[in-house]
């Protein structure tokens, strides 16, 4: 019960300074306020035989009567706080006792101006009016010890100054942090769209392939046989890009939704593998180690690859394709082409498939290039410093 009072004080407290613009931490305030009650009731008490009631009442009311307000109406207000810790030092310094404990007011004053007003000439004016508050307290009152107070008053705002310097780099801070993490899931969200879209767009490609198959094997052979044989490809391949789809979505939960790894470059051959059966024909040679690739070049790789077949099946039908991969000492080399039948297809501007290639390229710190050469459509990435 006392945890929970305490998380709610704590938060109101947070809540007020926030509200007020005052860039503290709760608790920061409560101990200013505590010091100024303890420097308070210590001069209150050693005034106790020397002033009439009056004013020793109207001095701890004064200084108390911030806090009230703050309590009650939930706002604080620096500057009704600064002025009351002056006017009640003023008060006390009526009569002067040693030592003396009421011009640690002042003190306490020029120590918050300094830490959370705004502006420059508010700070000057509490300083000053500290200060001048001291010299008349000696001249007339017989203050003794001024300079020293007056010393005091310019230690507590160099404090001040300090504190408000270390706020406003935490600020500072706290808002690039805020501003990295937004960066962070913003470009983890986008690397999970990009990820989607090659999965959907790759399935629903060779699945179209597989029910194209298997609808020219009834219409025009009648061959059932070849008809199931394609449907149940077009099956397969929906099983496995909802697999995909659960892995990848699942880098959005807190845990994991499978212990299935991402495909990597090993995976590329069963890739066109898929899409010649589905009846894309497409040729692949690979050469090299591809142990020398590591995971996050390979599954990069590999959905480049996914997209580029994809877009030979949109954009260039009935084409031959050709995936060649080299994964040598020097770096990888990935070439995926395809001949042209007519007018040149399949630009950035018809979809986001080569600006989707283009922003995993940039990822592995790859060379892209994509464009028609001759007779036909060349994609080459090449990237260096593969694992060796």
């Amino acid at each position: 019960m006392l945890e929970i009072l305490r998380d709610r004080f704590r938060a109101r407290v947070q809540v007020s300074l926030t509200r007020a613009g005052l860039s503290l931490p709760w608790w920061g305030a409560l101990c200013a306020s505590a010091v100024s009650f303890v420097f308070t009731a210590v001069a209150l008490v050693q005034r106790d035989a020397l002033l009439p009631p009056e004013p020793i009442a109207l001095a701890g009311l004064i200084v108390i009567a911030p806090s009230v307000i703050w309590v009650v109406t939930d706002w604080i207000m620096p500057w009704v706080r600064m002025a009351a810790l002056i006017t009640a030092a003023s008060v006390l310094l009526i009569e002067p006792v040693l030592p003396d404990f009421a011009p640690l007011l002042l003190l306490v004053a020029a120590t918050e101006a300094a830490s959370v007003l705004r502006t420059t000439w508010g700070i000057v004016v509490v300083t000053v009016v500290g200060e001048l508050v001291l010299v008349v307290a000696g001249i007339w009152g017989g203050l003794v010890g001024g300079p020293v107070y007056m010393v005091a008053i310019l230690l507590g705002l160099s404090g001040g100054l300090m504190v408000r310097w270390y706020t406003r780099v935490l600020d500072a801070e706290r808002d690039n942090r805020d501003a990295y993490r937004e960066k962070a899931l913003l470009a983890e969200r986008q690397r999970i769209a990009r990820e989607v879209h090659d999965v959907v767009g790759h399935s629903l490609s060779i699945t179209l392939l597989h029910l194209t198959g298997a609808r020219h094997a009834l219409q025009q052979d009648r061959d059932v046989d070849e008809a199931i044989e394609a449907l149940t490809e077009a099956e397969q391949v929906g099983r496995a890009a909802m697999a995909d789809i659960r892995r990848t979505v699942g880098l959005l939960a807190d845990t994991p939704s499978g212990s299935a790894p991402l495909p990597g470059v090993e995976d590329i051959a069963t890739l066109v593998e898929r899409t010649r059966v589905a009846g894309l024909a497409v040729r692949y040679t690979q050469e090299g180690d591809l142990g020398r690739v590591g995971a996050s070049e390979g599954l990069g790789l590999y959905r480049i690859v996914q997209e580029s077949l994809v877009n030979v099946v949109k954009h260039a039908p009935g084409a031959n394709a050709e995936v060649r991969l080299d994964a040598g000492r020097s770096g990888v080399r990935l070439i995926v082409s395809n001949t042209l039948a007519g007018a040149v297809r399949g630009t950035a501007e018809d979809g986001s498939g080569l600006a989707g290639m283009a922003v995993r390229a940039a990822q592995l710190g790859a060379d892209l290039s994509a464009g028609p050469q001759g007779r036909q459509w060349i994609v080459q990435v090449t990237v260096p410093g593969a694992k060796s």
